[in-house]
């Protein structure tokens, strides 16, 4: 099944990365700067501590 809203997303970012040739660094840091620039409140939330799930025996 194709979803239009996921292929467009899908398509979205594929450019964006094109655009920085794959460069994870420059990509995060576009995305801090259009992110500062939206006028949005920015939520950050505290990392979840991971439990160990214990082996039942």
């Amino acid at each position: 099944m194709k979803d239009p809203i996921v292929e467009e997303v899908r398509k979205s970012r594929m450019e964006h990365t094109q655009r920085f040739k794959g460069d994870l660094g420059a990509i995060c840091e576009n995305l801090r700067i259009i992110e500062t620039g939206s006028n949005h409140k920015v939520v950050r939330l505290p990392a979840k501590r991971l439990v160990e799930k214990k082996a039942i025996r």
